[in-house]
């Protein structure tokens, strides 16, 4: 019984955490901060695609997670009047999983595939046919009696997001005609971003406030929001339910964000390979043991934001720590 109270806790703070997400998220290309060419160059798609007639060319979005890829696919469908289909490429494990979603789409339908570059390889290759010819070839019966059925989609438009595009075979990469990369954000806009989600959840921010969040914030807009949703909750009990710079510096600190937006284990990878190993080079697999993480983890949700900002270096060899790392640190690098 535990078990089972314990999982539908945690379904309900999924379900609870989403509805923030959403709540937060912008509907229109005009309330989307950020990303300003790559928006340009969507909201001129669309103007075409509809003066025409016809449905959007594919699209594809990469870069780190928490940029806004899923929701520039949402933005996408409200612009275009359709309707967005989702799921994830782990989920896609047979070729039935994809035909069961084709063919229930209407003409002009947007289909989101996250994480797109972890489909099954059998399924990424009916997706060439699907895209390109809007048709799928399904297989009846084994053996002798074995043969083809061609089922015909209606146009639709297929938008994937990849936080690893490097991943994402050559030949389905080439029939999205939009391809998009996602960069970090600036500080100024990140504060944008901060306060208009205040607005939304009805706390007062000042200028100073948001702009102090959206420091500590990486570069990503998710993680602005999350910090936002921890300084409300600070400021809720000990600020009148009002975020001034102080008070988003108080609760930061008491999250253990630094004024670099480094974190507990941001700092953690930094110390292992300075004090554990005078600084690298060091392998991945040998930072993530000491360190208690996934290799995963640490090169797609840590190691970019450390590299951006110079505290660590990619090296034939392995992870180098910079003589940036070594200053946060407060250490003196060793001699080689």
């Amino acid at each position: 019984m535990g078990a089972v109270k314990q999982e539908r806790t945690s379904d309900a703070l999924n379900q609870r955490n989403s509805a923030f997400d959403n709540r937060l998220r912008p509907e229109r290309f005009d309330e989307f901060v950020g990303q300003r060419k790559i928006r340009d160059r969507l909201e001129l798609a669309v103007k075409a695609a509809l003066a025409r007639g016809e449905t959007l060319d594919h699209v594809l979005f990469s870069g780190p997670p928490g940029l806004g890829k899923t929701t520039l696919s949402y933005i996408l469908g409200d612009a275009m009047g359709v309707r967005v289909k989702t799921t994830s490429g782990p989920v896609l494990t047979k070729p039935a999983d994809l035909a069961g979603l084709l063919t229930s789409l209407e003409a002009g339908d947007i289909v989101f595939i996250d994480e797109i570059h972890r489909m099954a390889k059998t399924v990424e290759e009916y997706l060439y046919s699907a895209m390109e010819d809007f048709a799928i070839d399904i297989m009846i019966d084994q053996g002798p009696n074995a043969r083809s059925v061609r089922l015909e989609l209606p146009r639709f438009t297929l938008v994937g997001a990849t936080t690893r595009i490097g991943l994402i075979a050559a030949p389905l990469r080439a029939r999205f005609g939009l391809v998009n990369r996602l960069s970090f954000y600036e500080p100024p806009e990140l504060a944008g971003i901060v306060t208009r989600s205040a607005a939304k959840l009805g706390v007062e921010i000042d200028p100073e406030g948001a702009l102090e969040i959206a420091a500590r914030a990486r570069g990503t807009p998710r993680i602005a929001n999350n910090l936002l949703r921890r300084v409300r909750d600070y400021a809720q009990i000990k600020a009148d339910n009002r975020i001034s710079k102080q008070v988003a510096v108080d609760a930061l600190t008491l999250l253990e964000i630094d004024p670099h937006g480094l974190d507990e284990m941001d700092l953690k990878i930094l110390e292992t390979i300075c004090v554990k190993f005078g600084g690298g080079p060091v392998g991945l697999s040998t930072i993530a043991v000491s360190v208690g993480e996934e290799p995963d983890t640490i090169e797609e949700a840590y190691e970019p934001f450390l590299i951006l900002e110079g505290y660590l270096a990619r090296t034939p060899k392995g992870r180098v720590a910079t003589p940036r790392a070594w200053e946060r640190l407060g250490l003196k690098p060793v001699e080689s």
